[in-house]
This record gives structure tokens, sequence and C-alpha cells, in this order.
């Protein structure tokens, strides 16, 4: 089993910055193939926001292109997400998840708030 525990959320202005942290725990983090960070807001459906695997193949969500930067540090069992550029429409709860290819394992999350 793996746990996954999110850091560096919080309340931020339109325009500003902020990076998520998640860091994997438990037995054998190092065999996660994949890594990633989910947003969901209020009434809407859960959608991906960037990913990355144990190949360093990485993918984001077409809304947060060019604004958001995801890489791990494989010592420290933890993946980041840089997040530039914040607007008021990426308010949401983002959750870190994480696969070994046998089972997906997800964090509590960790709210974002944007205020225009």
């Amino acid at each position: 089993q793996v746990q996954l525990v999110e850091y560096g959320g919080g309340s931020v202005q339109s325009g500003g910055s902020l990076r998520l942290s998640c860091i994997a725990s438990g037995s054998s983090p190092s065999n996660l193939n994949y890594m990633g960070w989910f947003r969901q807001a209020p009434g809407k459906q859960r959608e991906l926001v960037a990913s990355i695997t144990n190949t360093d193949q990485i993918g984001y969500g077409e809304d947060v292109m060019g604004r958001f930067s995801i890489w791990k540090d494989n010592t420290r069992n933890t993946v980041y997400l840089r997040m530039n550029n914040l607007r008021h429409d990426d308010t949401a709860l983002y959750t870190c998840t994480a696969s070994d290819g046998a089972k997906t394992f997800w964090g509590q999350g960790s709210l974002v708030t944007v205020s225009s």
C-alpha cells in the first residue's frame, strides 16, 4: 500500500503562483510507474492536470499547458506541480495520484483557491 500526502495548497490572487508537493510513502513507492495530479472544481468533473511516468514522459491537461509544470524527485519519492499565472477557474481540490501498474492510489487533496 502506498500513501500519498499533498502539501502546498492555499489561497492566491489571480496571476499568482503556487507549488504543490506530493510525497509517496509506504510499501515500495519506488515501484510507482506513474504519478500525477487531478483536480475537481465545485460542480465540475474531475480532470487531469498533469502526469509524469517513471520514464519521465509528461502530459498536461489542455487548460494548464504552458502555465503548469510537473517534475519529480525520485530520491524523495516526491512529485511537484508548479502553477504559474493562476486564474480564478483554477480554483479546485487538487489531488495527487499514483499507480504501480496494479493499483491506483489517491491522496486526500489540497485546496487551491484563486481570487480574481
